[in-house]
């Protein structure tokens, strides 16, 4: 393996949940733009990989092959014959890693297999749950039926929060769904993340919404991620560990730098506490 290759590999964030329950909202915070025209963000489509560039869109069959594919019409992409769509955007979240963006697992329209095939690819789990109708039982169905691996570096965003008005009923549902999840995550989270997006200029304000405390877990999750943080330095070789210590080094710049952030592709900067 070349110097560069055993240090490039980034890590894959999937986004998953029912359908409805946020992820292109989420999908949209991260990235700092709407990844998919609006017209395509509530239809049915195969999982969609968001990469780091800025190259054509094409479509991934079942066996490898990779087809050109015009983004305003991947709605029309064959279900059962595609396993990914790939897409590209020069945010600075990916350069850090790439985003799954994964269809509602609860859809009747879709087979499973549209998105179990692909989750092996998977490194980390954002799972976006509606605060409403937190953890139904369909959602903890699927999730037991993933690789324990993802349990520690996933989080469980229970999203819509601001939609359960009553202090109480909040804490009793963010109590109760800790507790029927245990450790199967890294953190259970309420986050409004439409809030999140229109209080950057408002720094108590954007923590109130929970996108402080996602973000923090989220920059740790990519942190224990990055490439080759589980080797030691006396298993490289000199230049290795220069190539790494870079890589490293980068990907930690950027992590600092993640935070949910406006829809519409403003560059995302964390709110800063106003000065006295």
């Amino acid at each position: 393996m070349s110097q560069t290759a055993a240090c490039d590999k980034k890590p894959c964030i999937a986004l998953m949940g029912e359908f409805s329950a946020g992820k292109s909202t989420l999908a949209n915070l991260l990235i700092g733009s709407q990844p998919l025209p609006v017209q395509v963000v509530a239809s049915h489509v195969p999982p969609v990989m968001i990469s780091f560039g800025a190259e054509d869109p094409f479509r991934v069959d079942i066996d490898g092959e990779e087809h050109p594919i015009d983004l305003s019409h991947i709605a029309a992409a064959p279900l059962n014959d595609t396993a990914y769509i790939q897409i590209y955007s020069e945010a600075d979240l990916l350069e850090s890693c790439d985003l799954l963006d994964m269809p509602g697992i609860s859809d009747p329209n879709m087979s499973p297999q549209v998105w179990q095939r692909m989750i092996a690819r998977a490194d980390s789990v954002l799972w976006c749950s509606h605060a409403t109708q937190a953890w139904r039982q369909s959602e903890a169905a699927v999730w037991s039926s993933l690789p324990d691996t993802l349990q520690s570096n996933s989080l469980l965003l229970l999203t819509r929060i601001d939609k359960i008005t009553n202090e109480k009923d909040r804490e009793k549902i963010i109590r109760r769904v800790r507790m029927e999840v245990g450790d199967q995550f890294r953190a259970c989270l309420p986050i409004s993340l439409l809030q999140a997006a229109n209080e950057q200029n408002d720094y108590d304000a954007w923590l109130r919404t929970g996108a402080g405390d996602f973000t923090r877990y989220f920059k740790q999750i990519l942190n224990d991620l990055r490439p080759n943080s589980d080797l030691r330095s006396s298993e490289r070789s000199g230049a290795e560990t220069a190539t790494c210590v870079a890589a490293e080094a980068r990907s930690e710049e950027i992590a600092q730098r993640v935070v949910p952030r406006r829809i519409g592709g403003v560059r995302a900067v964390t709110p800063r506490p106003k000065s006295d």
